[in-house]
């Protein structure tokens, strides 16, 4: 990590979304780092959306006065999926950057309470996807606080590839250690659990796959009302597989450690790593059935690739029944 980087960029700087890492250890930490970047917004007459646990919001709201330019928001209301949160991020800007005011995000994301070694991967895209998310945009920045108490250098290292800048002592840096390619490395999938179940499919095939994953869920111990958003997910994905993947693909479906999953496998290609990740407009063709998967499932994870093709992932959490 190397040059330090004014508070601003200077004019001479191309615009774009500003991203922050801070690392910090303890609450005197914490709070000097984001008290100094939401004094910086106030004093530039930005606006700040901040998104942090709980506890850390108590924290926080007891160091500032009745600020109207500083709002709160709640990311539990969301759910687990990660996948709903750029959608989230670029709602809660948009609605506080009126006209053309700048707007500070601060989020930091509760790692320690991720669900599964397959969330913590969603988490870390998530924050990588910021940045294509909001690339061209000179009016949004954001500063990601991250607990590094216990020292774990790999997890920080692998946040850090999400980060193009890491915050120090009351300024940003360029972080060397940032991910610019254009394809994530996506970190490999766990291998379906023994027993699964596996289904080939092509065209008029829906509702053996609809009925198929009903019945797998069921014996799982999926609710109804989870069963009765999957098949909606379900639907939409196996139809875009069917339609985009060559007319034909492969269901796989099994449980592990509370969490219900089914896989399609096909060989289409998704070139656009947003897809599904922000609400489709009124007149946008395609896009809604990943949005939709992305909303009614507990994850959605989606790799693809040109020569290895498209493998989507749902996840439902299995609920205990009383």
């Amino acid at each position: 990590m190397t040059d330090v980087l004014p508070p601003e960029p200077s004019g001479e700087v191309e615009p774009s979304f500003r991203h922050e890492l801070y690392p910090y250890r303890g609450e005197e930490q914490f709070l000097s780092g984001t008290l100094g970047y939401i004094q910086e917004a106030l004093e530039g007459g930005e606006a700040v959306v901040v998104a942090i646990p709980s506890d850390r919001t108590s924290l926080l709201r007891g160091e500032l006065a009745d600020e109207s330019a500083v709002t709160f928001v709640d990311t539990t209301t969301l759910g687990p999926n990660p996948g709903r949160l750029v959608g989230a991020w670029v709602a809660w800007m948009r609605e506080r950057g009126e006209g053309d005011r700048p707007v500070r995000g601060i989020g930091e994301t509760a790692w320690r309470e991720a669900r599964s070694a397959a969330h913590l991967s969603e988490l870390r895209y998530h924050e990588w996807l910021l940045n294509r998310a909001f690339a061209r945009s000179s009016a949004w920045s954001m500063l990601c606080p991250y607990d590094d108490s216990d020292e774990d250098q790999g997890a920080l290292q692998s946040l850090s590839r999400c980060h193009p800048l890491i915050r120090q002592d009351g300024h940003y840096m360029r972080n060397e250690g940032y991910l610019t390619a254009e394809e994530y490395p996506f970190e490999a999938m766990n291998a379906p659990c023994d027993p699964y179940q596996e289904l080939s499919y092509t065209h008029g095939d829906l509702a053996a796959i609809r009925s198929k994953v009903t019945q797998c869920a069921t014996d799982a111990g999926v609710s109804e009302d989870q069963l009765r958003k999957l098949a909606v997910a379900v639907t939409e994905i196996a139809t875009n597989s069917i339609r985009h993947g060559g007319g034909r693909g492969t269901l796989r479906t099994w449980s592990r450690d509370s969490t219900f999953l089914c896989e399609f496998r096909d060989a289409g290609y998704i070139p656009d790593v947003m897809a599904g990740r922000t609400r489709p407009t009124v007149d946008q063709i395609g896009g809604r059935g990943l949005w939709l998967a992305h909303q009614l499932c507990d994850l959605v994870e989606i790799r693809s690739t040109r020569d290895q093709g498209t493998t989507i992932r749902l996840h439902v959490d299995v609920t205990e029944r009383s």
